[in-house]
């Protein structure tokens, strides 16, 4: 358990929420944990000022919460000072399931990529956290942490955390997933023969990292590429994606997007029913994979 003579300068703040999951944290850090109420502005510009003085805040909300509500707040206070706070979301993308759309984060790292020097970074299993707070209490910049489920098999060992990472070998398509959802298609690969089996590939890190050698071989093999995120298209790193294929001169003969829709029946339910309904399930995803592009 972190303590302050393990970690000097570090700071936790928390919008009111984390009880039965942060009472360690708390005892742990005594006056540096601080509860700020349901005032997710004034955390923010608290978390400012005690940046300003060379602490390390981190602030942690349900996700729409912490860069939603107080988005002015880390635009002004944070980003335009390139302070280095580190804004901690839960449940990115439909992870609040049934508690609907004021509690899902389906645009979070599009919005804040859009700041100044914003490094965000999107663990896709458990065993990548240390390495994860590692790296963030290091920073210089202001960071974002998207938090998710860690949807791996049962016995399966997740390679080591970067920004990009090959999950599954296979001779099919390439498939590219964004933090947790990536380890939510590893069982549906595996269970593949190799001939079709999908590449499957994990996207950790954005802005977008450098694209590893062995994923631009794939991707001029001349096989289709799906490339899917929990988060609407606009802004997302599937359009980043592309803009450093074009850059990077790699050839891909088909692409599929495959995004947050938002409520296509209107209706709420669990992050898998809406997974379902946007084609993000690994059902609808291993489909796209084996029988090429649908528009």
């Amino acid at each position: 358990m972190l303590s302050n003579s393990e970690v000097p300068g570090l700071v936790f703040l928390t919008g009111d929420l984390g009880y039965n999951a942060l009472e360690q944290l708390r005892d742990a850090l005594a006056d540096r944990f601080i509860n700020a109420g349901v005032a997710e502005q004034n955390m923010i510009s608290v978390a400012a000022g005690l940046a300003r003085k060379e602490l390390r805040p981190w602030a942690y909300s349900i996700a729409p919460f912490i860069y939603a509500r107080p988005f002015e707040h880390i635009r002004n206070d944070i980003c335009l000072h390139r302070l280095p706070v580190v804004l901690v979301g839960n449940g990115g993308g439909y992870g609040y399931g049934v508690m609907g759309g004021t509690h899902h984060a389906l645009e979070d790292y599009g919005v804040l990529l859009g700041l100044r020097d914003v490094d965000i970074s999107i663990p896709a299993f458990d065993s990548d956290l240390s390495v994860v707070i590692s790296e963030l209490m290091q920073t210089n910049r202001p960071a974002y942490l998207r938090l998710g489920l860690s949807e791996e098999p049962k016995g399966w060992q997740a390679p080591p955390y970067s920004g990009w990472r090959h999950l599954v070998a296979g001779g099919g398509a390439t498939l590219i997933g964004v933090g947790p959802l990536a380890g939510s298609y590893v069982r549906a690969c595996l269970e593949l023969p190799y001939e079709s089996r999908p590449n499957l590939w994990a996207l950790c890190r954005l802005p977008l990292p450098d694209l590893p050698a062995a994923l631009i071989q794939q991707l001029s093999n001349g096989k289709r590429l799906i490339f899917a995120e929990e988060h609407v298209a606009q802004g997302s790193a599937g359009h980043s994606f592309v803009v450093q294929l074009v850059k990077q001169q790699v050839h891909v003969s088909q692409f599929q997007h495959v995004t947050a829709l938002g409520y296509p029946s209107g209706r709420y339910g669990s992050q898998a029913f809406h997974r379902r309904e946007c084609g993000l399930d690994a059902a609808s995803v291993l489909n796209a994979a084996l029988s090429g592009y649908a528009s």
